[in-house]
């Protein structure tokens, strides 16, 4: 095969990810105008170079638990109180008032002084000693990066795997609908 043909057979089958703009997320939320999502693109695009979420599968996917997770970018930390989450032993919460301290933030929701530890390790920052920083949005779109790579869903992505995804980030399928249509949005935002 020459290099030719076999560069033009490889864009086929992975044509190069459009820059994501406010009009995409847009497209892919239901609610929102473009000039709601200005202040996210700039951490997406950073977060999509460092997490290596560099296909438009990857991207669609993403973006479409973002959506879901977040409230379509509305919500960087949940409306629960938290103290659903008390001696929580699973995600880490050992000490007293852990469930409300660190109760879901970012556009992922992370949750848990587990996972708020490791995240800060990661990051460099003590995101324990603040939790409150992962609602601002530079933290909250790379947290949420942060929590897709180390929860390996690059290659659940990969095989479009939407319920597999949506067990890893909620732990069952609450929401798969949810997710579902706003992946196909995605997908089609993203063509």
């Amino acid at each position: 095969m020459s290099e030719g043909l076999l560069d033009s057979t490889l864009k086929a089958i992975d044509p190069p990810p459009v820059s994501i703009s406010a009009d995409i997320l847009a497209k892919i939320a239901k609610h929102a105008a473009p000039s709601r999502f200005d202040r996210f693109i700039q951490p997406l695009e950073k977060t999509f170079a460092r997490y290596q979420i560099g296909t438009r599968l990857r991207r669609a996917h993403f973006l479409a638990q973002l959506m879901h997770e977040s409230g379509e970018f509305w919500f960087l930390e949940e409306l629960a109180d938290g103290s659903a989450y008390e001696n929580r032993r699973d995600l880490g919460n050992t000490q007293p008032g852990d469930g409300r301290r660190y109760k879901g933030r970012g556009l992922i929701q992370l949750t848990g002084r587990a996972n708020y530890v490791a995240y800060s390790k990661a990051a460099g920052v003590d995101f324990v000693a603040n939790p409150e920083t992962l609602k601002e949005p530079r933290h909250a779109v790379d947290v949420s990066g942060w929590f897709w790579d180390s929860r390996s869903l690059n290659a659940l992505a990969d095989a479009d795997d939407a319920i597999a995804i949506t067990k890893r980030i909620n732990g069952g399928t609450n929401g798969l609908a949810e997710r579902q249509m706003y992946l196909e949005r995605a997908k089609k935002a993203l063509a």
